[in-house]
């Protein structure tokens, strides 16, 4: 399997450790990426992804990497830990910049067979609200399975997790490795998914967004096609 792991801040914390411990449990190819020494750039709100295309985003060229590792990864792991009860400035400005691929506008096929995971840490609390962050997103680029990890380490460091907290991460990445690994091609989407592409389909027929309709088009999704067939 082919991974790409996006992590919300740059050092090699305890989110991190997480992230790379599952990957590791799943095995295949990892591609790694740091925020925001890879990626750093705020969205500017020019709607130019949304009104004409993508491609024309002044931050494009930097995201290639980003675009093709997630676009031929099977499995997508985000990770951030808890910055004032939700994912990272930088995980969020990350995010920003894939809003077109929201299935309000133009969405890639290659995500409606994917799984993905989201994973954050911290001292004490936030991980629910932390994951949702990140889980939105993935929820709307189409992928159908996607996975929640957090954990209160109660700790600052890796190093000062206790025995026993450290029991429960092995046992839990363990676990879900073994549902990704099980799940590998055969993942489709569910009744949320469908119903939701299916209300985004009727807007477009009535054409919200003049970009968007052309991309509907040219993908047949306005037929009888579906982009999990």
């Amino acid at each position: 399997m082919k991974i790409a792991m996006i992590h919300g801040q740059n050092h090699v914390g305890s989110t991190c450790r997480i992230g790379r411990l599952l990957a590791e449990k799943i095995g295949g190819e990892v591609t790694e990426f740091f925020l925001p020494r890879d990626f750093g750039e705020f969205c500017v709100g020019c709607a130019t992804c949304f009104m004409k295309d993508e491609t024309k985003c002044p931050h494009h060229e930097k995201l290639l990497p980003f675009i093709k590792a997630m676009d031929e990864a099977d499995v997508i792991i985000l990770t951030s830990p808890v910055y004032v009860y939700h994912a990272t400035g930088s995980m969020k400005t990350f995010l920003d910049h894939f809003g077109y691929r929201w299935m309000v506008h133009r969405p890639r096929a290659c995500m409606f067979t994917k799984q993905a995971v989201c994973i954050s840490t911290a001292a004490g609390a936030g991980m629910k609200s932390t994951n949702k962050d990140m889980a939105d997103s993935l929820f709307f680029w189409g992928i159908p399975r996607i996975y929640k990890l957090g954990m209160a380490v109660a700790a600052i460091r890796f190093d000062q997790i206790t025995e026993k907290k450290r029991a429960t991460i092995e046992k839990k990445t363990t676990v879900l490795a073994s549902k990704i690994r099980r799940n590998h091609g055969r993942v489709k989407p569910g009744v949320k998914t469908k119903a939701f592409f299916s209300i985004m389909r009727f807007l477009h027929k009535k054409e919200i967004n003049p970009a968007d309709r052309v991309y509907w088009e040219a993908q047949g999704w306005l037929g009888r096609k579906r982009p999990w067939k």
